[in-house]
């Protein structure tokens, strides 16, 4: 057996078998089916007896390379990929749980997240709880008969509240829940939930998984008891990954370290200048020393990750026109792309949660997400500083 190659190599040398062609590059299979080459070849594959691609719904050679990749980097046994960061959420949520289950989820989700908490999954009897991130001896009390799944998204969207993962690992496994985490912020580069215990890692690959805002994709992996399951509710409700995003985000991830070291260095500079500016209240950043769980960040993620958070004193109205003094930096609602991003929570990601949701939450209507690209740390305060002032 080869022996395991370090993240950059794996994330590089992960390739498909190359063809008779002798490409360097892997190629792009941009095929809706496949021929068989017998019928009973056609009857073994339907039938699971032997392995092979059927349609592309189900499986394409450079999805599943993407997928590969994705499980070697997160250590994980088996993927799914998705066609949005929002149906690997929700595949892995439905493909799990049925009428009369009950989840614990962290307080602090992203709004799509809440929404398909609190609107659609009762549809099916399926109820929740949220629990306070920053107070998890009350966790305990969450615990029902039916709860079956325990969601956490560390770090929060946008508050960057973190979860211990390892002390949520020991208590899923104590309840014998099902561990499910959106490690979307971090990306495997940055943190691995699976070594933490967790039995699902969701992913957004729109973020800085592609890292250039070209394409939608979402992608799944975990545990193949938990897997099988997702696969066959993807496989036959169809929110699959088109093979020219699967090749993207492959081809994305070879850039991935070198990317995500950029984004935490320009990060952790622009904490360290907001936190110094007199027009700013409050910072956070979790490698930063006024983070409240600082030390957990340094336990059990690598850098502090490419999103920085920050109130801005005066408010709403504040916001909004610090929002639309801006010259260089983008105004979206995306993160993770070369660019850097500025986003006013409130009114755009988290508009849909009430005002209580959303103070429950930490979002303040003088919230400001800057996800930080990749371009000089300098031009990047220089605007934001005309910006202030």
């Amino acid at each position: 057996m080869p022996p395991k190659k370090q993240f950059e190599s794996e994330a590089i040398r992960t390739q498909t078998p190359t063809t008779t062609q002798r490409e360097h590059s892997t190629p792009l299979y941009l095929t809706s089916s496949y021929i068989f080459e017998s019928a009973e070849q056609a009857r073994a594959l339907f039938a699971n007896e032997v392995e092979g691609n059927v349609y592309s719904r189900y499986s394409n050679p450079t999805t599943d390379e993407f997928i590969e990749k994705m499980c070697k980097l997160e250590g994980a046994e088996m993927g799914v990929a998705t066609a949005s960061g929002m149906s690997a959420v929700f595949s892995s949520l439905a493909g799990l749980l049925n009428q009369g289950d009950h989840i614990i989820a962290s307080r602090s989700l992203f709004g799509s997240s809440h929404q398909i908490l609190s609107q659609i999954l009762p549809r099916w009897g399926i109820t929740y709880s949220y629990a306070d991130t920053l107070n998890t001896e009350q966790w305990d009390r969450l615990v029902k008969p039916e709860t079956k799944m325990l969601f956490l998204e560390t770090h929060s969207n946008p508050g960057l509240d973190l979860v211990d993962l390892e002390w949520a690992g020991k208590f899923a496994k104590a309840h014998n829940l099902i561990f499910a985490v959106d490690n979307c912020f971090a990306t495997p580069y940055l943190q691995k939930p699976v070594q933490f215990g967790a039995d699902i890692v969701q992913h957004s690959a729109t973020k800085f998984i592609d890292g250039q805002g070209r394409a939608i994709g979402g992608i799944i992996v975990g545990k193949k008891q938990y897997m099988q399951d997702i696969y066959f509710f993807a496989r036959h409700s169809g929110p699959a990954l088109s093979p020219f995003n699967a090749w993207l985000f492959s081809k994305s991830l070879e850039t991935l370290p070198v990317r995500m070291e950029r984004h935490c260095d320009n990060a952790e500079a622009l904490a360290e200048y907001l936190f110094n500016h007199k027009k700013v209240n409050v910072v956070k950043y979790p490698f930063h020393k006024s983070h409240p769980q600082h030390e957990l960040a340094r336990k059990q993620m690598k850098r502090g990750g490419g999103i920085v958070c920050f109130e801005i004193a005066g408010g709403f109205d504040h916001a909004k026109a610090f929002i639309d003094r801006v010259e260089m930096l983008s105004r979206s609602a995306n993160l993770g792309d070369t660019r850097t991003i500025v986003t006013h929570p409130a009114s755009t990601t988290h508009s849909k949660l009430t005002e209580t949701e959303r103070a429950a939450t930490g979002i303040t209507p003088g919230l400001i997400r800057i996800a930080a690209g990749l371009e000089h740390i300098d031009d990047i305060i220089a605007d934001i500083e005309q910006a202030l002032s």
